[in-house]
């Protein structure tokens, strides 16, 4: 009898447990859906009084904004998403707008953002220990590399993002770890480099300049030169820097 008792709560105690999971679950959407209208028209006046998100357009299911329809620009897209985070009560948001503007061929597009992502952040301290490489598919932008602070690497997203003919982007970049031990390698490499009296002339030219990345201690050269002697002195003043932990030069020569 004491056992059957026994299962007989244990049944009870399981089937309680499920309802309260079942009647937790049903009040939590209730909860969620219950803004839906609210958050609806929220959107709705956000996106109107937004020139550049005319053609957006957006619905809500349980707190989730579904952003779709066609912008100009790759940033308008972002700037969508962004505007629409901070309103109440969204849980989140499915950004299925459209970029559409300008068609812009792959290559004609990627030498027009390398050029433009050179001259970025030219006369600020971390521009000569930036790098940043790009690939175009198909309006597809791949941004990778390796950069000094955040700043740099959102300023070059940004470039990328307002530029007509992106219809997407992949940001690969990575920030470096901050170190004062890579802080100072850096500055007495690019001493070691600049103040040579053959590698100096690439200083002055901010599309071409010796680019110096550190990570950890160990050192990167990034960039292109115009001989094979230039890249193996190059390697030499770098490598005979004190503190480096190893050289790994990926110079090319024009």
């Amino acid at each position: 009898m004491k056992r059957q008792s026994f299962v007989r709560t244990s049944a009870m105690t399981i089937a309680f447990a499920l309802a309260s999971l079942v009647l937790l679950s049903i009040t939590a959407m209730a909860s969620t859906g219950r803004y839906d209208q609210q958050i609806q028209q929220a959107v709705s006046h956000k996106i109107n009084d937004t020139k550049q998100l005319q053609s957006v357009n957006a619905s809500v299911d349980d707190g989730i904004v579904t952003l779709s329809g066609t912008v100009d620009l790759y940033k308008d897209k972002v700037e969508a998403a962004k505007k629409v985070k901070k309103l109440d009560n969204v849980a989140g948001v499915r950004n299925d707008i459209v970029v559409g503007g300008a068609n812009v061929p792959d290559n004609q597009l990627q030498q027009k953002l390398a050029k433009q992502l050179a001259y970025d952040r030219v006369g600020y301290f971390d521009n000569t220990f930036n790098y940043l490489a790009l690939e175009v598919k198909d309006g597809v932008v791949t941004l990778s590399g390796d950069t000094l602070n955040p700043v740099a690497k959102d300023s070059a997203f940004s470039i990328v993002a307002r530029t007509p003919g992106v219809k997407d982007v992949v940001n690969d970049v990575k920030d470096l770890p901050v170190s004062g031990l890579d802080d100072s390698i850096r500055v007495r490499t690019a001493r070691a480099i600049y103040r040579d009296s053959v590698l100096g002339r690439y200083a002055t030219d901010p599309v071409h300049p010796i680019r110096i990345v550190v990570d950890n201690g160990h050192v990167t050269l990034y960039g292109s030169v115009e001989s094979t002697m230039d890249k193996t002195l190059a390697g030499m003043r770098a490598s005979a820097v004190p503190g480096a932990f190893s050289v790994d030069n990926k110079l090319t020569v024009n």
